[in-house]
């Protein structure tokens, strides 16, 4: 029989064994979020008002589409573990269930419609 201090026993996990990578996750992606979103607002904020071909010309180059493309995936997936973290302490049964399966869903499909939107302006 080991001796395990409740310390011990509780040093790098949650409750749900899952707590301390979950938030990891978020303080990482929060933190790369912070540095691409606003050149991401300038980049788009150029291009916001011009006509069809300078958009195009604008997300057609590598370094607008690229930052796009990473603030859509990141953004999509910070929202879905923070709505997730947030279903999992409001919500029960079944309904936390098809919760959590709705904002993943929700937040797949924005970012692949969005990265087909880009796909289809960048070639």
């Amino acid at each position: 029989m080991r001796y395990l201090t409740p310390r011990k026993r509780a040093e790098g996990k949650g409750s749900a064994h899952t707590g301390t990578e979950q938030h990891w996750m978020m303080t990482v992606s929060a933190v790369g979020l912070a540095f691409t979103v606003p050149v991401w607002l300038y980049v788009f904020g150029k291009a916001l008002g011009q006509s069809r071909e300078a958009v195009l010309e604008t997300f057609g180059q590598p370094f607008p589409a690229i930052l796009t493309a990473l603030v859509l995936v990141v953004g999509m997936r910070h929202f879905a573990m923070g709505a997730t973290g947030m279903i999992e302490d409001y919500a029960r049964g079944t309904a936390r269930k098809m919760l959590i399966i709705f904002v993943i869903s929700l937040a797949w499909m924005i970012a692949a419609t969005g990265l087909f939107a880009l796909a289809r302006m960048a070639l």
